[in-house]
């Protein structure tokens, strides 16, 4: 027989033995635990139980090489340096460590590892205590026998590998939940003093599972009765594009509370753009809008973003207030003027990024601005809400075909008083 390795001598690993196919699956296809290597460690300071041991693995159907450590010491410093499966056979009886004591030093030292107890005939409840502290299985050495401790390491190993398996899914639910909640608060909730003016928003960001995209909005009404309301995109779909498009939002707003002027509050978000964003290249498109107290005009300043749409009773049109260059592309040359817009006794004014129309229709085609359009006109005697809804689920079903709606979505439906159901 071949005499245990002592103390510093190297690990041999513990391969599956050629197993008979059997109801035509193959170890592999059944998800066998042996698809990777594993090392099986006793650690056990009797030289007689561990030549027991070793001759029990013989017989067993595992193809086994045994790593003997005297001392939990001994097993410790070895599992620090062990970078691949393990079980750890563990006497509960040892010079440096006794008891469920012992269970908890290797659960310490190597937390991956699986834990199959040795106990003694009597220590029945003491091996249930161990499971309990952190073994996965436990043995009576009066009773071993090859076929029982073959099948307590495989079943140790699996066990530990669905342990893992289940914590980490809980802990990246546990992330989930808590990255929703921190993208939650920090979704905008428009300011506004009463009902005397009415926002309705919709908000899709294109990131699978997220709820913040680089796109961003929000609406502020001033002590005065102005409601200012502001849209915008950042170019890229990223977190670091989400992190962005909040940081301006919430510079806006701080503008906007500070009585900052309309073109002021555009330089002031380039500004921040370019210190914040983490690639040169990154920029963003703004649309500012300024609803005066006497209801009867708007003040629009445009920077790279599309054009918006002006709804009056069912009537629908497109506007294209003065342009100017989106933030970010020439840092400091942009030039953005203010221009007036008259709005009528029951205008509306309903702002979007381009998301909205830049999904496909077909193989080479794209709904395209004057596609949104024509959407909205069929769609004119809507109400606030079912307009914005309609205008995102059709442009998404018209895209589904072709990918869907790739890009982040914002829509922002802004008016005087609140519109009766049509």
């Amino acid at each position: 027989m071949a005499e245990l390795p002592v103390g510093g001598s190297p690990a041999q690993p513990v391969r599956p033995a050629a197993v008979p196919v059997q109801n035509g699956q193959s170890p592999a296809d059944s998800g066998s635990v042996w698809d990777v290597d594993a090392v099986i460690l006793l650690v056990e300071d009797d030289a007689g139980d561990a030549l027991l041991v070793e001759e029990m693995l013989a017989d067993s159907e595992l193809d086994s090489a045994l790593t003997w450590r005297r001392t939990l010491t001994e097993a410790r410093r070895f599992l620090a340096g062990c970078r691949t499966p393990c079980c750890v056979l563990l006497d509960l009886h040892l010079s440096d460590g006794d008891g469920l004591d012992a269970v908890t030093r290797i659960v310490e030292s190597a937390p991956d590892a699986a834990i199959v107890v040795l106990t003694g005939r009597s220590e029945a409840d003491t091996g249930l205590s161990a499971v309990a502290t952190g073994a996965q299985d436990y043995l009576v050495k009066g009773r071993l026998d090859p076929e029982a401790l073959g099948r307590s390491v495989r079943y140790a190993l699996q066990r530990k590998q669905v342990e893992r398996a289940a914590a980490a899914l809980r802990a990246n639910r546990l992330m989930a939940q808590e990255n929703a909640r921190l993208e939650r608060g920090l979704l905008p909730v428009p300011l506004l003093h009463d009902d005397s003016f009415e926002a309705v928003a919709r908000y899709a960001p294109g990131r699978a599972q997220a709820l913040l995209s680089g796109d961003f909005y929000d609406v502020v009404q001033t002590s005065d009765g102005t409601v200012h309301a502001v849209i915008g995109d950042v170019s890229g779909h990223g977190a670091a594009e989400a992190a962005l498009g909040v940081c301006l939002r919430v510079a806006w707003r701080t503008a906007v509370l500070c009585a900052t002027g309309q073109t002021e509050q555009v330089r002031l978000l380039e500004e921040i753009l370019v210190a914040e964003r983490s690639d040169p290249h990154v920029f963003a498109t703004v649309t500012s809008l300024v609803f005066a107290p006497d209801r009867r005009g708007v003040r629009v300043v445009r920077a790279g973003h599309p054009g918006l749409l002006l709804r009056g009773g069912a009537r629908v049109s497109w506007i294209e207030p003065e342009p100017g260059m989106a933030l970010g592309l020439l840092p400091g040359t942009g030039h953005w003027s203010v221009s007036e817009l008259s709005l009528p006794g029951d205008g509306r004014i309903v702002l979007f990024t381009d998301g909205l129309f830049e999904g496909r229709t077909g193989p080479r085609t794209r709904l395209g601005e004057d596609g949104l359009l024509a959407m909205a006109r069929r769609h004119g005697s809507l109400a606030a809400r079912a307009f914005v809804d309609t205008l995102v689920d059709e442009a998404a079903v018209a895209a589904s075909p072709y990918g869907g709606l790739a890009d982040d979505v914002a829509v922002l439906h802004l008016g005087w008083g609140r519109e009766e159901p049509r």
